[in-house]
């Protein structure tokens, strides 16, 4: 007994060195604790490890966009997976805010991209710089040009609802037929709106709804707004019934004579050029991603940027009703889409009635099965309009979008933010922070990066918000370069020994 005492008191005790390392000469003390390795997996993998295991910040349902601010941990965001999938939102729309040139566009391309993934057709209804021409092209969708000798839409054509009730029968070969009708009708109408700066009277409506009636049981193939023009001009008993002319040819010319004269100015070259009254150059498809490249439409030509997103507008929206009409009968897939309304306050400013369309497209994309993002600069360009009305609408938007996504804003945007949305003092200072401007670069000559470009605030309700920085891959860097008509200017500046900026 005593022998085991004393060769257990005999073996030497073995001295651990403490967490940071030996302290002293030669011993390597290390003056920063290196930080443990992170795994990311679900509750099911990771059950075993408790207590080592900690819940994520941010959800990961949706188009991975980029990693969180502060813990950099991967957020995934996008309307549609939050609305369908997660469960996080009640209305799948997202509103984006941030000052020019810190990445509202390249983060909603982002969105575009990871839904194109999930199989939801990204569909751009009027892209106005373009910033997403490219992103279609390589999804392999389809790019159509409009403007000023460039590409037609008519206004009149039924798209694809005529051939979509061939395969349909009776009640919703009558719909997707109402629906075609009616759409073609407000498109008309709101072309006569923008031409006079006025809207039709409530018996030139009624004119207008007869002649295409009647331009339906008697025209072969797809009408162009000469076609209606003429059909008016020709007066059937049809359309004199409803204009009320008593049985006088003259009193009738004297009641469709405004009518005439607004067709006539759409036909024949007025302020909206032709642009309408001539065939469809390219029609649109409803199995592929979509982008209506109106850039080439000046800026100061807001009659015909007004009227060509509204054409664009009918037009998508139409395809997506006949989508939904055909996947009710069981003819096609179901197939969701995700609109993208960029560059919001010129389509909001282009003219009247614009702001009435916008509001019925939020009101109802939920109901019709699509996604929706918009995006603008600042709460000013929204209540920037000229009336009222149009104001507590424009306001709307924001308040009924499912999620707003805020990136720099100056702090005189704050008040009028958080009266649409709560947020905190800190997450408002954490934005006027993205909205400062580049430092300068002594060493390149040059200014740095702008600090609030790719950091963004996805901010749902009065939950906090999650500050995220997009990250793009390689392949995605080069359809996302809005400063491209800059580039040759830098080029030329090297080539010549001079300093070029871009």
């Amino acid at each position: 007994m005593s022998r085991q005492k004393t060769t257990a008191a005999a073996k030497p005790r073995v001295l651990r060195p403490p967490m940071r390392g030996w302290l002293g000469r030669g011993r390597g003390e290390s003056f920063m604790v290196q930080a443990a390795d992170e795994w990311r997996g679900t509750t099911v993998q990771v059950c075993g490890l408790w207590p080592f295991s900690v819940g994520a910040g941010a959800p990961m349902t949706g188009a991975p966009i980029g990693r969180h601010l502060f813990t950099g941990a991967t957020v995934c965001c996008d309307p549609i997976s939050w609305f369908q999938r997660a469960q996080l939102i009640s209305n799948p729309s997202a509103f984006v805010l941030g000052r020019p040139g810190l990445g509202k566009s390249t983060l909603t391309r982002r969105m575009a991209t990871g839904l194109a993934g999930y199989g939801v057709m990204p569909l751009v209804l009027g892209d106005l710089k373009p910033d997403y021409v490219e992103l279609i092209q390589a999804l392999g969708g389809q790019v159509i040009t409009l403007g000023r000798g460039r590409g037609y839409l008519n206004v009149l054509d039924p798209g694809e609802a005529a051939a979509a009730a061939q395969r349909l029968t009776g009640t919703a070969r009558a719909q997707v037929l109402a629906d075609a009708h009616g759409r073609r009708h407000q498109m008309v109408s709101a072309l006569i709106t923008i031409t006079r700066k006025a809207p039709p009277t409530d018996r030139e409506e009624t004119i207008l709804d007869r002649a295409l009636e009647v331009l339906d049981e008697r025209h072969d193939g797809v009408p162009v707004l000469g076609d209606l023009l003429q059909v008016i001009r020709d007066a059937p008993p049809e359309v004199r019934t409803v204009a009320l002319d008593r049985g006088s040819p003259e009193r009738y010319g004297q009641i469709t004579e405004d009518l005439e004269a607004s067709l006539i100015g759409l036909v024949g070259g007025g302020r909206l050029g032709e642009t309408f009254s001539h065939p469809t150059t390219n029609p649109m498809r409803r199995d592929r991603p979509v982008v209506y490249d109106v850039s080439a439409i000046d800026e100061g030509d807001h009659d015909l940027q007004a009227a060509a997103l509204l054409a664009c507008w009918s037009a998508g929206f139409g395809t997506v009703n006949v989508a939904n009409a055909l996947a009710d009968a069981g003819l096609e897939p179901r197939r969701h889409y995700f609109v993208i309304l960029d560059e919001l306050w010129r389509a909001l400013r282009a003219g009247k009635g614009m702001v009435d369309r916008v509001d019925a497209l939020t009101r109802l994309n939920r109901t019709r099965g699509v996604g929706m993002a918009m995006v603008s600069h600042t709460m000013s360009d929204l209540l920037a309009l000229p009336s009222e009305e149009d104001r507590m609408k424009a306001r709307g938007f924001v308040e009924r979008a499912g999620m707003v996504i805020c990136g720099g804003l100056p702090p005189a945007e704050m008040p009028q933010l958080n009266s649409a949305v709560p947020f905190s003092r800190a997450e408002q200072d954490l934005m006027v922070s993205w909205s400062d401007p580049p430092a300068w670069d002594a060493a390149r000559g040059r200014e740095a990066e702008p600090p609030g470009r790719g950091r963004f605030l996805l901010k749902v309700g009065g939950r906090p918000g999650i500050p995220v920085r997009v990250e793009l891959t390689q392949a995605e860097l080069a359809i996302n370069d809005t400063n491209k008509l800059w580039h040759s200017q830098s080029r030329i500046g090297e080539a010549t020994g001079v300093e070029a900026t871009s």
